[in-house]
């Protein structure tokens, strides 16, 4: 399994890379349907995804709420701004605590590479301080955990 990455290339973004033991393809396909997606988005131990809504198209919304094992919820919606299968995603999001300072656009680019695959995505934050709250809150564990699910998925699916 390969870790993230994280970098900050400017004083406004994030920058997650990731690599998988898979095909491109593949992986896009669990970044955009939603009975792939509600596999893998999972996060920490204790806890779930009840709700993943996925409309996969330019302009098409998405809903996410995960649930903590204390009843506590998290959640967050956005928008598909492009879609470039299966190099590209990009989208519009905001969780419903708005802890990131407003929406935020994240840009998802896959590359592949003797079957294994690199996803890097760029987080741009409304600012500054938006995006050194997200980094300090923990947010790369969370991620790491959803991207470890992956992995497990994308081994069962290859």
């Amino acid at each position: 399994m390969s870790k993230l990455e994280i970098t900050t290339p400017t004083d406004r973004e994030l920058v997650v890379t990731r690599a998988f033991s898979a095909p491109r393809d593949l992986v896009f396909d669990c970044l955009g349907k939603a009975e792939l997606v509600r596999r893998w988005l999972l996060g920490p131990p204790g806890w779930t995804l009840p709700v993943c809504e996925i409309d996969f198209r330019v302009g098409g919304r998405f809903r996410y709420v995960w649930r903590n094992a204390d009843g506590r919820d998290m959640s967050m919606g956005g928008e598909f701004v492009a879609i470039a299968a299966p190099t590209r995603i990009v989208h519009e999001e905001m969780f419903d605590d708005d802890w990131t300072g407003g929406r935020t656009r994240v840009t998802t680019d896959l590359a592949e590479s003797g079957g294994k695959t690199t996803m890097i995505m760029t987080i741009l934050y409304a600012s500054q301080e938006a995006r050194d709250g997200a980094r300090a809150s923990g947010m790369a564990d969370g991620m790491e955990y959803g991207y470890a699910n992956l992995d497990a998925l994308l081994g069962e699916l290859v």
